[in-house]
C-alpha cells in the first residue's frame, strides 16, 4: 500500500501522462506512478494511492500566507492530504518544498520583512519545520508501519524557471530551500529515509525539467522514481549530504 503525498509533482505535472490526484493512474509518469510500475515489475504488490495536489503547500499558515500574496493555492498537505492516508499503507513518500518557497519569495516581493528579509525567511523556515512535524505526526498516527521516505527540497535558484530572476529572488529562494532542506535531512533521525535532491546533480539538469523549467518531464520524474525504488529495496539507503556546493549556486 503506497500513498503519494505532495502536490503537482506527484500528479506527474510537466510529464507526457499526467494524473489527477485521488484517481487511479496506471499509465502515469509521474513519479510515484513510474515508481509503482517499477516495484511491480520486481515482483511486490503495490496499491498505489495519489493525494498529490496541484499548488499545494505543507500547511494551511503557508496557503493563508499564499491568499494574501495573490497566489492560487488549492489545499495543503496537512488539512487536504494527511486525513486520506490509509490505515494500512505501508510506503508514505512525502515532497514538500517547493511551492511553499515560491510563496515566500512572493510575500518577499510585495514588502514582507522589511529590511530583513534573511530573517523573514528564516522565520518561515521554523513554520515550515513544525509544519513537517504535525504532517509526520499525523502520518504515523494514522499508519504506524508505514516506511516514510521524504524528499528534501532542490535549490530553486539552480533551476531553469529562475534563471532570468534577479540575484536577490535568487537568493532567497537558495535560503529558504537550504532552510527547508535542513529540516527534512533532521528527519533521519526519526527513521525517515530522506532522498538529497539538494545535493544530487541530476536536480540540475536543465534536459529534465519541463517548458515551465519548475517541474520535471519524463527524464526528471524518472530519476524521482528510481530512488523511490532504491530507498524500497536497499537495506542502507545512504543518508543526505550536511552540505554541497549545490547549496551556494545564488551569490
Amino acid at each position: 500500500m503506497y500513498d503519494a503525498i505532495g502536490a503537482s509533482d506527484a500528479d506527474g505535472i510537466g510529464s507526457s501522462v499526467e494524473c489527477a490526484p485521488f484517481t487511479d493512474c496506471p499509465n502515469g509518469m509521474g513519479y510515484p506512478q513510474v515508481a509503482t510500475r517499477q516495484l511491480k515489475a520486481q515482483g511486490f504488490s503495490v496499491s498505489l494511492t495519489n493525494y498529490g495536489i496541484p499548488t499545494a503547500v505543507i500547511g494551511p499558515d503557508f496557503q493563508l500566507l499564499a491568499l494574501q500574496n495573490n497566489r492560487t493555492v488549492l489545499g495543503n498537505l496537512i488539512s487536504s492530504e494527511m486525513p486520506f492516508v490509509r490505515q494500512t499503507a505501508t510506503l508514505v513518500t512525502i515532497f514538500a518544498g517547493g511551492n511553499d518557497i515560491n510563496v515566500i519569495t512572493a510575500a518577499l516581493g510585495n514588502g514582507a520583512g522589511g529590511t530583513d528579509q534573511a530573517g523573514y525567511i528564516d522565520t518561515q523556515v521554523k513554520a515550515f519545520s513544525a509544519d513537517y512535524q504535525t504532517l509526520l505526526n499525523g502520518i504515523r498516527g494514522r499508519a504506524g508501519s508505514a516506511r516514510i521516505i521524504a524528499f528534501n527540497v532542490p535549490n530553486l535558484a539552480g533551476l531553469p524557471f529562475l534563471a532570468t530572476a534577479s540575484l536577490a529572488q535568487r537568493q532567497a529562494a537558495q535560503r529558504a530551500a537550504v532552510g527547508m532542506t535542513g529540516v527534512v535531512n533532521a528527519l533521519t533521525s526519526s527513521n525517515v529515509i530522506v532522498v538529497d535532491l539538494m545535493c544530487d546533480a541530476r536536480s540540475y539538469v536543465p534536459s529534465n525539467y519541463s517548458s515551465d523549467g519548475f517541474h520535471p518531464n519524463d527524464a526528471g520524474y524518472a530519476f524521482v522514481a528510481a530512488e523511490v525504488v532504491r530507498a524500497v529495496t536497499l537495506s542502507a539507503y545512504p543518508l543526505p549530504q550536511a552540505s554541497c556546493g549545490f547549496m551556494a549556486l545564488a551569490h
